[in-house]
């Protein structure tokens, strides 16, 4: 470990230690649970995933212990506590930070004849050290009064000028943003993706830290397209069915919409490395999939699973066949190349 991981280490230890910082939470806080008969999780995919643990601890009689966090905060910790972690599974929502997990041996390879009939190769890690259990597509969202579907296409030809000003993202620092322009890198190459990220700042692109607020802002009027990914629109759209944005699947007509994930893999030094396989297991399983997926409008991993209706209602679409490992392979010439076009 170089010495600034070493720091950066020691600083989440410090915090863990002051402020109690990720303790455990959820059924599983009962002293008296059985030996062997408990997961540790840490989470970065906090929403909904109380009462799927509980159900599984129902048909199961394990008990889910979790803790919530960023991935990279999450990731980090587990470098610092090394063979000493609680943890026994590692859930993230970017591809990317999970692939970092397995190339800096966070996480261990897991042979189960279930997941890879469950989950599809591009959607898990080639040596079996991470798994996809939903997907996240990242896509163009519009306002209908301002813009019609037959103005739209791709991501790419969002960087034509008559969309100055009228486009809203993500700023460079977020991990959706990274893993978009890492996607982009392997299809054009970094030239290629390079002239198209500068575009995007010829166009003087409006940037939002939050997907449900660009939403809202593009229903308020601030601008007429944005990229975001389509379950906050699910969202806005289970409480209030009237929400005027509207969906549109990018890139239909050459290589599909970008998919990302939120996925699991079991930690190196994993004390319930059974019990944890049993969970990932059971998540990538019809009940599963139903529960994690559905909680949040996600699409399920598993294509032999049902999506929830109001994305269903988005319509079927044609997705990104590149291996969402990528992301993490691509990711530091991602935001290289972020900070020399200078999106911020």
């Amino acid at each position: 470990m170089n010495k600034k991981h070493l720091f950066a280490g020691l600083v989440v230890l410090l915090v863990i230690a002051l402020f109690g910082v990720g303790l455990f939470v959820g059924r599983a806080n009962n002293r008296d649970v059985a030996a062997g008969q408990v997961i540790n999780i840490y989470t970065s995919r906090h929403y909904g995933v109380e009462p799927v643990f509980q159900e599984f601890t129902k048909q199961t009689g394990i008990e889910v212990r979790f803790t919530t966090g960023s991935d990279a905060a999450l990731r980090l910790r587990l470098q610092a506590e090394g063979k000493h972690t609680l943890a026994d599974m590692y859930i993230a929502v970017d591809a990317g930070n999970l692939w970092l997990a397995g190339q800096d041996g966070l996480l261990a390879e897991v042979q189960s004849t279930i997941l890879q009939n469950n989950i599809p190769a591009n959607l898990r890690d080639t040596n079996n050290r991470w798994f996809g259990l939903t997907r996240r597509v990242r896509t163009i969202m519009y306002h209908p009064d301002r813009v019609s579907p037959e103005q739209l296409s791709t991501i790419e030809a969002l960087t034509d000028p008559k969309w100055k000003g009228r486009l809203i993202m993500r700023p460079s620092t977020h991990s959706y943003t990274q893993s978009l322009v890492s996607s982009l890198i392997a299809a054009h190459g970094n030239a290629g993706a390079e002239a198209i990220v500068r575009g995007f700042v010829a166009n003087e692109t409006i940037l939002i830290d939050s997907d449900t607020r660009i939403l809202e802002a593009l229903a308020a009027g601030q601008g007429d397209v944005a990229i975001t990914n389509h379950y906050y629109l699910g969202r806005l759209l289970e409480g209030n069915p009237n929400f005027p944005i509207k969906v549109f699947w990018a890139n239909q007509g050459d290589r599909g919409a970008h998919v990302n994930i939120s996925g699991a893999g079991i930690t190196a030094h994993a004390r319930n490395r059974a019990n944890a396989i049993k969970l990932l297991e059971w998540l990538s399983g019809p009940n599963g999939q139903e529960l994690f997926a559905g909680s949040n409008h996600e699409f399920p991993a598993n294509p032999k699973v049902a999506a929830h209706p109001i994305i269903a209602a988005f319509g079927e679409f044609k997705t990104d066949p590149l291996n969402i490992g990528e992301y993490g392979r691509l990711q530091k010439d991602a935001v290289e190349l972020l900070n020399r076009a200078g999106y911020r």
